[in-house]
């Protein structure tokens, strides 16, 4: 069975933020892993624009009941009628979690994916600590490439 590394982010993105998830999903789809999300736009739909562009599979996990609403570059779409309750399904699809930018449904998935043991590396993302003041293990990475790499922890494909 193939990996999956989750791409989360806003819905709406800068400019800057959509390039890096795009180059984030062209990575993940040249490595061999599946890309799942939230599967609607933004980031989202950049990283997928991206695993497509490289022939990668990506997988959308929709807040809503119709496939519809997914973004086009979707190989497979599933619409849940959840709303932000599928932020849970997202953050634990994959073996890890790439954050780019994002907003508070971000940071909830961020949560979620830490409290399932998730692997997270962040992108020009959230930083959060914790009660007593201590960073939270969200690896911080300056460039796609070296999350990528963070994300697949050593997997070489195949």
């Amino acid at each position: 069975m193939k990996p999956m590394v989750a791409v989360i982010g806003s819905a709406s993105c800068t400019p800057h933020q959509a390039e890096l998830a795009e180059r984030v999903g062209r990575l993940i789809a040249e490595r061999g892993v599946v890309l799942v999300c939230g599967g609607r736009g933004g980031v989202m739909e950049a990283a997928c624009r991206g695993a497509e562009s490289a022939g990668g599979t990506t997988i959308g996990i929709l807040p809503g009941s119709d496939k519809r609403e997914g973004n086009p570059h979707l190989t497979i779409a599933i619409p849940t009628g959840l709303g932000e309750a599928r932020n849970a399904l997202v953050a634990r699809a994959g073996q890890a979690v790439i954050a780019i930018g994002g907003a508070y449904g971000t940071l909830s998935e961020i949560a979620l994916a830490l409290e399932a043991g998730r692997r997270v590396v962040g992108l020009g993302t959230w930083k959060a600590m914790d009660h007593a003041d201590r960073e939270l293990e969200i690896l911080i990475s300056e460039d796609p490439e070296e999350a990528v790499e963070l994300a697949l922890g050593g997997y070489t494909g195949g």
